[in-house]
């Protein structure tokens, strides 16, 4: 408060007369409120968020010097794009701010700013004291940024930190609004923010996939690990997917579930140009007969057989009849993408038959059923430079299992190379 000591705004909002109602803890830092301990707070931020880039610290450091201040202490005041007329109130006290609100009548609090996870929810004016105090507020979240350090949990990006502490505040402290609804136009986006693609192929119709993969994508692809997502279908029996070739060209992760399609070879050679990129390629369950329609697509379309051998590294000969549950059990515990996943669980689909696996493959799951013999059913694969994962599993009643869900979160992680989380949540 010392810059605008003798600033009107600052003067007004000391002249204004000490509320009779103030709350208890008007005053205090809120760290939390009861609502809040319905869930599990999203970040790691112990660290104090710190992830500035070491280079943007000297040029604000020159900057600094330049304007005649100290770089090693630059909170001194708002930044200089920030007009403060006469008419405004400055304050950094729960107390004055709660006193200008009762003067005034007012009811609706709209919350801008930075840090969403510190400042904007915990100061004495806060999201949570105002919130728990009964105000009607809302955060505007395309104007608020977080203090977030990717290389601590949940190991997403920066953006995506944001995101999930939006989240967090929408679920438990009040909802949330973006600046085009009061001001028109779009909604504010970072230019640096460039989320990863991931391109989903659904084209079959035994497992419903078309149904339980863009749900899968929404809240765990989006909103948990932070990639923009495309879900393209193929109607059934149609040996095309509209738009495939552009979308897997812009692709940064592939997850295929797709049965016996031939399609025109513009799409296929996308397929073969991405992997040979070394980009990363998840496949579910029929993905192992994707590509091998039999000769039953269309004249002109391609076929790729060869696609389970060679690229997912299984061997897909058949599976057993539907009807016993299939028993799924661990075979490589030390590898990252079992972390979280423990004991054995269910699987009601049909167990497939697809050992023995290619020479580049490591097994991590087999099931079992009685009376036969285990088989492979999910592993990693080499294809090139790009990380191939597969798992038989994508019958619809499996996307109900958590085990499920965890190991699709950490065979992402591990194929688009970031740190698997689930070990090291706070």
């Amino acid at each position: 408060m010392d810059t605008y000591k003798d600033h009107p705004a600052r003067k007004r909002t000391q002249a204004v007369p000490r509320s009779k109602s103030l709350p208890e803890e008007i005053g205090k830092w809120c760290y939390k409120i009861p609502a809040e301990e319905k869930g599990v707070y999203p970040l790691d931020q112990t660290d104090g968020g710190e992830d500035d880039d070491l280079a943007e610290h000297r040029e604000w450091a020159k900057k600094l010097e330049a304007m005649g201040r100290n770089p090693r202490s630059p909170w001194k005041s708002q930044t200089d794009l920030l007009e403060i007329t006469n008419e405004d109130y400055i304050s950094d006290n729960g107390e004055e701010v709660w006193s200008i609100l009762e003067q005034k009548g007012l009811k609706n609090v709209i919350l801008v700013g930075v840090h969403t996870n510190m400042c904007v929810l915990g100061r004495p004016f806060g999201l949570r004291q105002m919130s728990r105090n009964g105000k009607n507020v809302v955060l505007v979240r395309d104007m608020t940024d977080t203090m977030y350090n990717p290389l601590r949990w949940p190991f997403v990006s920066h953006f995506q930190g944001t995101d999930l502490i939006v989240e967090h505040i929408e679920k438990f402290v009040c909802p949330t609004i973006t600046s085009d609804q009061l001001l028109g136009g779009k909604p504010f986006a970072f230019k640096n923010d460039h989320r990863p693609k991931a391109v989903f192929l659904v084209a079959e119709k035994i497992y419903n996939t078309k149904s339980t993969l863009p749900v899968m994508a929404r809240h765990l692809f989006e909103n948990r690990l932070g990639f923009q997502t495309s879900v393209l279908h193929a109607a059934d029996g149609v040996h095309r997917i509209q738009g495939m070739a552009a979308a897997v060209a812009q692709a940064d992760l592939l997850i295929v579930s797709v049965r016996r399609r031939a399609l025109p070879a513009k799409d296929l050679d996308a397929l073969k140009a991405h992997l040979a990129a070394g980009k990363p390629l998840i496949g579910l369950r029929t993905a192992s007969h994707a590509f091998d329609a039999r000769g039953a697509g269309p004249k002109g379309h391609a076929e790729w057989p060869e696609f389970d051998a060679r690229v997912l590294g299984g061997n897909y000969h058949g599976h057993h009849p539907s009807g016993p549950t299939a028993t799924i059990s661990a075979q490589n515990t030390a590898h990252p993408i079992l972390e979280g996943i423990f004991g054995p669980f269910p699987s009601k689909g049909a167990l497939y038959q697809t050992g023995p696996l290619g020479k580049q493959a490591t097994e991590l799951l087999s099931g079992s059923i009685p009376g036969q013999k285990a088989e492979p059913i999910a592993w990693t694969n080499r294809y090139g430079k790009a990380r191939i994962f597969y798992t038989s599993l994508g019958h619809e009643d499996d996307f109900k299992q958590p085990a499920f869900w965890q190991l699709m979160e950490n065979a992402t992680r591990w194929a688009t190379r970031m740190k698997v989380a689930v070990a090291a949540r706070p």
